[in-house]
């Protein structure tokens, strides 16, 4: 049985640590020394140099006394957003919050928290099981860079879970995107705009015009679009001669990302060509997007477990990235699953100590579903 004042204490105090993305190095002494007082084999990877983070990623192995059990890995991530400095928690009834001077923190230290609690619970409730390997990454907040950087050769695990989804525990993350991302420069013609602005072109209004014609924001259940960025001019009196503008899409099937790429490029030639200009387009993909299928292992794992700890499983789609892009493209199929975290990335940030409990339960319960499987 979890055991809650144990576990929101632990939570409150990695919280507390100061491990924003490239300043990893405490979080993850405090997290080797943890796990190693826990029994396991812990070993820090060598990739700080390679990647310039405060920290290698840690990996730890639980070894299993079910030698049929098909080995897994549980995996979180370290780091966190800014501000995330001084983190000055406070419990509201079932939330824990911040003081709303800085982020909590939640993600993903409260996946953290549940794997530290299971990993006891197993321990204290003598639980059979098999080989579990705990990866936790750093640098993730900016860009998967730990597990990008983990060797995948290392690992033996066959499937494995991510806690790292802001759904309510239940929910599995079965499909994710791939990414495009779209940089182009508009070139207009400059002109004095008091003495001749009939001479010049506005850069600025052909990227607006273009931006209008673009088909953006949430277009289908799969498929998204945004301009993030623009920039461009000098002074008022100046008709503007060049502006430059970044934007990307994401969706599950690359088909679709490939064809609003191309509506994009057209809408921003079109503009262009209509006013006697030009625009220098640049498209570029990142193919890390992933569909597990509801009759894979991970998938059905997860499942079971989730019902057995008597929540129903949610299997959907996100329109954003984790490591288990990384670990699945990997060949090691990674199911993301809810941690119930709400309002992540602000200051508004809360973490219901209910879904905190719930997901302890479910990783002692996905360990077991693993071994008699």
């Amino acid at each position: 049985m979890v055991n809650q004042e144990r576990l929101v204490a632990e939570f409150l105090e990695l919280v507390q640590v100061d491990s924003e993305s490239k300043n990893e190095a405490e979080i993850a002494k405090l997290l080797k020394e943890k796990l190693t007082a826990l029994g396991l084999e812990v070993t820090e990877d060598e990739t700080k140099a390679q990647t310039g983070l405060g920290s290698g990623n840690l990996i730890a192995r639980l070894k299993g006394s079910v030698q049929t059990a098909d080995p897994i890995l549980f995996s979180c991530h370290f780091d966190t957003v800014t501000p995330g400095n001084g983190v000055k928690p406070v419990i509201n009834g079932d939330l824990i919050e911040t003081d709303k001077t800085t982020i909590l923190g939640a993600d993903d230290k409260a996946g953290i928290a549940a794997l530290l609690e299971g990993i006891r619970l197993l321990k204290e409730e003598n639980v059979a099981h098999g080989d579990v390997e705990f990866v936790l990454t750093a640098g993730e907040e900016i860009g998967l860079i730990g597990a990008t950087a983990v060797d995948k050769k290392a690992l033996n695990a066959k499937y494995g879970f991510a806690l790292d989804s802001g759904g309510s525990v239940g929910e599995i993350i079965v499909a994710s995107p791939d990414h495009a991302k779209i940089k182009a420069n508009v070139h207009g013609i400059a002109a004095h705009a008091g003495v001749a602005p009939e001479e010049g072109v506005s850069a600025i209004e052909i990227a607006a015009k273009a931006i209008t014609n673009m088909p953006l924001g949430r277009l289908d259940e799969e498929l998204t679009a945004n301009i993030g960025m623009i920039n461009g001019g000098l002074r008022t009196n100046i008709v503007c001669d060049l502006v430059t503008l970044t934007g990307e899409a994401r969706a599950i099937t690359f088909s679709k990302l490939e064809n609003q790429m191309k509506v994009m490029s057209e809408a921003l030639e079109k503009a262009a060509v209509e006013r006697g200009c030009t625009v220098d387009i640049d498209v570029s993909y990142e193919r890390v997007g992933y569909t597990l299928k509801e009759t894979d292992p991970v998938v059905q794992v997860a499942k079971t477990a989730i019902e057995q700890i008597g929540r129903t499983p949610d299997l959907c789609a996100t329109g954003g990235g984790s490591d288990a892009n990384i670990f699945t493209l990997a060949g090691i199929p990674t199911a993301n699953l809810g941690v119930g975290y709400l309002d992540i990335h602000s200051k508004e940030e809360k973490m219901p100590i209910s879904e905190l409990v719930k997901l302890s339960e479910l990783v002692v319960e996905i360990v077991k579903v693993v071994a008699v499987k």
